[in-house]
């Protein structure tokens, strides 16, 4: 049996090295001169490779369609990544979250460990662009390429979504699946910075902010999302893994209006924080507030702070009202920041959307339209928060795909 894999990212490294186990012969087509293009910049280039929580709250991490990778999940879950990549000599580690990284913090190290994983002896790898499916009687038979026809009994397709295309993940797949006959939901971006009408935000590009919390709201007022940790300012509004993990949660509500409310200081209770504003400023009594919030704030934010307090920056701080004081405090517990849009799809970490899920058996991966035919990876309709939750879903579908491919009848 000739197993085909289109796509050399995570999940049809993983679906050839699994396939090559059992099948004959094993063919893996990347259209780019190496494999692994996106998995070398996954992590800012450390590699998230996955997370240790268990496999039902993982579950629970793919705001789109999670309940599919149950079985995926279940037969290959976080501990059989680490295992293999052990195994191939890439030592892996916990960090704050649960997310898993190797101990070098060096994404190409996975990368070359899957590729040995991937290259076993009956694997041939082939540098060429997928252009269609061969099939017959509603059966898969092979692929034509930029570098000929292939034929095989069994066709993985592992192609990616239309994030990053740069690293070949250009969305081609949609079209070889809607060859085949499948929906295709209408792909949108998923962990993705976001653009917001505040012009002030370009003023402070580049600046990060640690240990905050943000906190989504719809248009209504109801609360979408909270998460502590790191976020950054743009040219363009906010950015940063606390940014993209919120922009998972309001795709649905961003239309209507949405709010993004930031704490600067979320381990100080309103209380707490006026007593630490009056303790500075009695330190800087002859000084003009503009002068006196850089123990608290980095100086760049001052000017917008003082600004949503409203009051004259110039004005000495023996001189503030309480009220005055207070309004300070409300801005450093929260800054608000109104959303306008998504940063386009080619910026977006993982794509939402791809083929539809009802349409693949999510035991085996394979198509429920197009006998011999699988897919796994982002090419499918689900997407999950960050924290190594879609390389999870790679390695898992990619797993899933390969065994049943080359164990099928």
């Amino acid at each position: 049996m000739t197993v085909i894999v289109c796509g050399a990212g995570a999940a049809g490294l993983m679906a050839a090295g699994t396939a090559a186990e059992y099948a004959d012969r094993v063919i893996l087509i990347e259209q780019n001169d190496a494999v692994g293009r996106k998995l070398r910049i996954t992590g800012k280039g450390r590699c998230n490779i996955t997370n240790s929580c268990d496999t039902e709250d993982m579950i629970g991490m793919y705001p789109v369609n999670g309940k599919f990778l149950y079985s995926a999940l279940y037969t290959f879950p976080n501990e059989a990544v680490t295992e293999l990549l052990e195994s191939l000599g890439v030592p892996t580690k916990v960090e704050r979250g649960g997310r898993v990284f190797p101990v070098s913090d060096d994404a190409r190290d996975v990368v070359a460990a899957m590729r040995r994983y991937a290259l076993k002896s009956n694997v041939k790898l082939v540098k060429a662009r997928v252009r269609s499916l061969l099939t017959e009687n509603g059966e898969i038979r092979g692929v034509n390429t930029s570098a000929g026809q292939f034929r095989g009994e069994r066709v993985i397709i592992c192609t990616g979504g239309a994030s990053y295309p740069q690293t070949g993940s250009d969305g081609s797949g949609y079209g070889l699946a809607a060859e085949a006959g499948h929906t295709i939901v209408p792909p949108v971006p998923s962990l993705v910075p976001l653009t917001v009408k505040e012009e002030w935000c370009g003023s402070l590009a580049g600046l990060s902010l640690r240990n905050v919390e943000v906190t989504a709201y719809s248009g209504s007022g109801k609360k979408l999302y909270s998460g502590f940790g790191e976020m950054l300012f743009t040219h363009f509004g906010i950015s940063g893994p606390l940014i993209l993990s919120l922009s998972a949660h309001i795709k649905k509500s961003i239309a209507s209006g949405c709010t993004v409310a930031v704490d600067l200081k979320p381990a100080l209770t309103p209380e707490q924080l006026d007593a630490r504003i009056l303790r500075d400023f009695g330190e800087k009594k002859k000084k003009h507030l503009v002068n006196s919030l850089d123990g608290l704030i980095p100086k760049a934010l001052i000017p917008v702070i003082i600004d949503k307090a409203d009051i004259d920056p110039h004005k000495p701080v023996c001189g503030l009202s309480r009220a005055e004081r207070q309004r300070i405090g409300g801005a450093l517990k929260r800054l608000e920041l109104h959303v306008s849009g998504f940063r386009p799809i080619e910026e977006a970490i993982v794509t939402s959307g791809g083929v539809k899920t009802s349409e693949i058996d999510p035991s085996t991966m394979e198509s429920k339209l197009v006998k011999g035919l699988y897919f796994a990876g982002e090419i499918i309709d689900v997407d999950g928060y960050t924290g190594g939750y879609n390389l999870q879903a790679a390695w898992s579908t990619g797993y899933l795909a390969g065994l049943n491919a080359a164990a099928a009848e």
